[in-house]
C-alpha cells in the first residue's frame, strides 16, 4: 500500500477529489491532510471523510524536521501539494525525491513563481489576453513551480469573459487530471 499525504492551505476542492478518487484503492491511500492554518476547510472536510489530519506552524516548518517524525507516523511515501501555499524546504524535498508534487493553475513556465497561485494567477492571464490557460503538474523541487513537469492540459479562453471564468475552466481540469496523474505516477513505481 502506497501512502499519500496532502500539503492543501483552504477549502481542499483538490483534495476531496484525491480522497474520494483513492477511497476503495487496493494499492494508494489517503493517510494524512497537513495544512498550515488551523481554521482551514480542508481539515474539516478531510475528517469527515476519516482521514487524519496536522497542522504546521511556519517556525516548525522551516527550523526544524519534526514534520519528518509526523510523516513517518503515519507512513507517508509520497506528497501532493493541493493549494498549499509556503515553498517547500530543502530537507523535505530531499528526503522525497521526486515524491512531492504539485498542481498549478497556469500552463508553466508561464505565471509561475512566488505569489502566483489562485486568482493571482487568473488575473494576470486575463490581463495578458491569453487565448489558452491549463494545469500544469510537476515535481516539486526548492524553488516555486520550477520542478520537472509531469502532465499539462489546456483550455481555451476565447470566450472567457473574465478571470473567474478562467478559474473555472482551470479547476475543472484540475479535477479532471490531477487524481489520475497521481495515481499513473504511485503504480508505476509499484
Amino acid at each position: 500500500m502506497k501512502h499519500i499525504a496532502i500539503f492543501a492551505s483552504g477549502t481542499g476542492s483538490n483534495a476531496r477529489k484525491i480522497i474520494e478518487h483513492f477511497k476503495q484503492h487496493p494499492q494508494i491511500k489517503v493517510n494524512l491532510v497537513v495544512s498550515n492554518k488551523p481554521h482551514a476547510p480542508v481539515l474539516q472536510m478531510a475528517a469527515s471523510h476519516g482521514v487524519s489530519t496536522l497542522v504546521i506552524q511556519r517556525e516548525q516548518f522551516y527550523k526544524t524536521q519534526n514534520l519528518l517524525h509526523e510523516l513517518a507516523l503515519f507512513h507517508i511515501e509520497f506528497i501532493v501539494l493541493a493549494g498549499f501555499l509556503w515553498l517547500v524546504p530543502p530537507y523535505l524535498v530531499q528526503k522525497f525525491p521526486q515524491k512531492i508534487v504539485n498542481i498549478h493553475p497556469a500552463l508553466l513556465p508561464k505565471y509561475g513563481g512566488k505569489g502566483m497561485y489562485g486568482m493571482h494567477v487568473h488575473r494576470a492571464v486575463w490581463a495578458a489576453k491569453e487565448t489558452i490557460s491549463g494545469i500544469t503538474i510537476h515535481y516539486v523541487n526548492e524553488q516555486y513551480d520550477e520542478g520537472d513537469v509531469i502532465y499539462q492540459a489546456e483550455c481555451h479562453l476565447e470566450d472567457a469573459e473574465n478571470p473567474d471564468a478562467i478559474a473555472k475552466r482551470v479547476l475543472n481540469l484540475e479535477h479532471q487530471h490531477f487524481s489520475r496523474i497521481i495515481e499513473e505516477i504511485l503504480l508505476q513505481s509499484v
